[in-house]
């Protein structure tokens, strides 16, 4: 349930309302807007009646929300949420590019990598220290050691770091990051997304390659409603029955999640297509949708990668994609 307030309410009767509101056992979520202020309410509105509150003349208008999520309801926050990553703006108008290897392999690829794709433009670095892979056989990452090469990468170039984590147990490893990644066979994993509410940090949190949007959206719900509200929704291509690339991009999921949440949405071209070729179109296709940032994998020497080598950019192609992105961006009145 959700009150607008009247444009010239006054605050003693405003905070009269909130008393009111308190004592029934609600949490409330106030958004202020240039011209409007809403009390989002959260806890059990049954037995309220729309009617009970409109009584106070400082309310305009009371509507109940019919979604399950709350928190990340744009009903319940108008206003495109902006999310601060050491300085770096992501959300509203502002566009953010974030770049690195699939994996952590050695100090040289990560600073060397990192150096690069910030002299194109990239505004925050990624790479996995811990890698979730379907077969047990495959590289799982360097674990805690390349977590301390991450942290190298960004003391060397000032880029803060984007990498993903796999269980609530690691969380103290993670003290330093500067954007924890959930990724998407644990968007699910709601244990682990009550852990992540209580903490002050950005969680990018990806799209289950089966979810549904209303599925992506609760699993934010969780981490919103353990108090932490800086979440970043990312799109990275969902399983669908073409087999001519590692997944289908629902490039359509980026504006209907614009329509639903005020939280940020950024787009993965990488993960979706699977296939080097295809990253590029799909970053323009993803600006053009709405979306408030990429996440492109970038490697020094793609052919030798531990992982995903196939998707990953060299440098120099990163870079000419930049240049169409910093162009693309301006276009639709985005701030790099």
């Amino acid at each position: 349930m959700i009150i607008v307030l009247k444009k010239d309410a006054e605050e003693a009767k405003v905070e009269k309302l909130k008393e009111n509101l308190v004592n029934r056992g609600l949490k409330l979520h106030l958004s202020q807007g240039e011209d409007t202020t809403i009390i989002g309410l959260v806890g059990d509105t049954t037995e309220i009646e729309p009617e009970q509150l409109q009584a106070f003349d400082v309310v305009e208008t009371v509507k109940r929300i019919k979604e399950p999520y709350k928190k990340a309801n744009r009903s319940m926050h108008p206003q495109d949420s902006v999310i601060d990553i050491c300085g770096k703006k992501l959300g509203g108008n502002h566009f953010q590019v974030i770049a690195g290897p699939c994996s952590v392999e050695t100090r040289e690829q990560m600073v060397e990598v990192a150096e690069d794709v910030k002299a194109s433009g990239a505004g925050l670095l990624r790479g996995g220290a811990f890698k979730p892979r379907t077969s047990p056989y495959s590289f799982q990452g360097l674990g805690s050691e390349g977590l301390k090469l991450l942290l190298e990468a960004k003391k060397a170039t000032g880029l803060p770091i984007v990498t993903e984590i796999m269980s609530a147990a690691h969380l103290d490893l993670f003290d330093d990051v500067d954007v924890i990644q959930v990724g998407a066979r644990n968007m699910q994993n709601f244990e682990l997304l009550k852990e992540l509410g209580k903490i002050n940090k950005p969680i990018l949190l990806k799209r289950g390659m089966s979810s549904t949007i209303d599925e992506l959206l609760m699993s934010a719900e969780y981490i919103m409603a353990g108090g932490n509200e800086q979440v970043i929704l990312c799109e990275r291509g969902i399983r669908t029955f073409e087999t001519s690339m590692r997944n289908t991009l629902d490039i359509s999921a980026v504006p209907m999640l614009k329509s639903k949440t005020h939280l940020p949405v950024i787009v993965d071209p990488s993960h979706a297509a699977g296939i080097r070729f295809m990253v590029e179109p799909l970053t323009m296709a993803a600006i053009a949708a709405g979306a408030d940032g990429v996440m492109i994998e970038v490697h020094n020497n793609p052919e030798k990668a531990l992982c995903d080598g196939m998707q990953s950019l060299t440098p120099q192609a990163f870079d000419d994609v930049m240049k169409k992105v910093k162009k693309t961006t301006e276009f639709f009145g985005k701030v790099m």
